[in-house]
């Protein structure tokens, strides 16, 4: 795909909402892991906050080699998204080992979206799609073994 001003945008905006979403992630487990009980699940959390830096490395590279500098932090569009992870914190505060569960498997879920719906745009080169894709997976099985911490 020969890459224009315009498509190199798009990936990059696309690469940007994914970041935003990873960062959400970091700190919705970050905090799950402060409030909950179990210490092999805290220690899961944390596994899964960590990850997630890993991902957004991996997304930053990307967008630096596509010409922007992204060493700003700051809000980008982190919509919806964002407020399920802000939800997940008022369910924090009590402490309860299943609210808190059930609210990562939300946090999850609307990564999973956006995820699919950044793969479906079509505007990201092989090499980015590989890595989403990697990504995608990645959440997906984390998911799969949330779901299985809440029966």
């Amino acid at each position: 795909m020969i890459h224009t001003d315009e498509t190199t945008k798009e990936a990059i905006s696309t690469l940007e909402g994914l970041i935003s979403i990873l960062e959400d992630g970091k700190l919705g487990y970050t905090n799950a892991a402060e409030h909950v009980e179990n210490a092999l699940i805290k220690t899961d959390f944390l596994e899964y906050a960590r990850e997630r830096a890993l991902f957004i490395v991996e997304l930053q590279d990307e967008i630096n080699k596509l010409g922007k500098s992204t060493d700003t932090s700051g809000g980008g569009p982190l919509g919806a998204l964002h407020r399920t992870w802000i939800d997940i914190k008022s369910s924090f505060t009590g402490g309860d080992t299943e609210a808190i569960i059930k609210a990562c498997v939300t946090g999850e879920e609307a990564a999973i979206e956006k995820y699919k719906t950044a793969l479906e745009k079509n505007e990201l080169e092989y090499n980015q799609i590989s890595i989403v894709t990697k990504q995608l997976n990645s959440i997906e099985n984390t998911l799969t073994k949330i779901k299985m911490k809440a029966n």
